[in-house]
């Protein structure tokens, strides 16, 4: 499962623009973390792609603004990334339980009640 920052990204920007598709893109730059050049490749990728449409509208002073919109390959992608990221936090889950759990084995019982609540007092 390769799911690397690039797809991190896509993720996100997907994820962002199925809820508020009239953000700019420097909007979108401040709430997912990235520049604004990232954000502009991106968006140019998935349009390309077929994964969003980009709709202008005239404000007024003659403005252009830009309005995204998920087509249903769109959002296909959003959720088959969605899934892939589910995946990838569920194992980092159980690794670190398990790590948790080999550690606290290394440690006396006492030790381990400081994590508890439940440590020995000594004299």
């Amino acid at each position: 499962m390769n799911t690397g920052p690039g797809q991190e990204i896509q993720y996100r920007l997907l994820k962002l623009l199925s809820a508020e598709g009239s953000l700019t893109q420097r909007e979108m730059s401040k709430r997912i973390g990235v520049s604004l050049g990232i954000v502009n490749f991106f968006l140019s990728d998935l349009t390309r792609r077929g994964l969003i449409l980009i709709e202008q509208t005239r404000m007024f002073g003659n403005r252009l603004k830009y309005r995204y919109l998920l087509t249903s390959a769109g959002m296909e992608e959003k959720t088959r990334l969605a899934l892939n990221f589910l995946k990838l936090r569920i194992e980092d889950y159980e690794k670190i339980k398990s790590e948790i759990r080999e550690l606290a084995e290394e440690v006396a019982p006492a030790d381990v009640g400081i994590f508890t609540g439940r440590a020995k007092r000594t004299p």
